[in-house]
């Protein structure tokens, strides 16, 4: 696989997955490096580009205001990323608010890209179900389900594509 992380400019015609979800200002566990890991040792995924937003250097004062150009530069790198990936990875873990992932499920409830997994315990779990299955949308249980369920997806894109 090859990642792409922020702020770095996106420009890719191969398959692609947004890894949205809890980060909660890098203190929540490293779950996309985790996709990463386990996505990796399948050979039918090396083309398949992973848009990660989990930025190596985030510095926790820059002013979250779009005169920020850091701030800016980052939710707009997000933002272009999701508009562009073919499948969009949604995991919302339990003791998280993730108030800037459940914006995100909004903007691309309709988008047909989406495959969600919000823990039991996750403060909103209600209106996250109630959404995916009014939009239609994939839900996973388990963190694991959804890591399955993304790979088994982008193998059908990735075959798809070939042919």
């Amino acid at each position: 696989m090859k990642t792409i992380l922020p702020p770095k400019v996106i420009s890719s015609s191969d398959i692609s997955v947004f890894l949205a979800g809890t980060i909660d200002m890098g203190h929540s566990i490293d779950w996309q490096q985790k996709f990463i890991d386990k996505a990796n040792k399948e050979e039918t995924l090396d083309d398949v580009v992973v848009f990660n937003p989990r930025r190596k250097f985030w510095d926790h004062t820059w002013t979250q205001r779009i005169e920020n150009k850091q701030f800016s530069e980052q939710v707009n790198w997000e933002l272009d990323a999701m508009e562009s990936a073919d499948v969009i990875l949604l995991f919302l873990e339990a003791n998280s608010k993730s108030p800037i992932s459940m914006m995100e499920l909004g903007l691309f409830a309709d988008s047909g890209k989406l495959m969600v997994c919000c823990e039991e315990g996750f403060w909103r779990k209600g209106n996250i179900d109630i959404i995916c299955k009014r939009k239609g949308i994939d839900q996973y249980k388990t963190f694991d389900e959804l890591v399955t369920a993304v790979m088994t997806k982008l193998k059908e894109l990735v075959e798809s594509n070939e042919n």
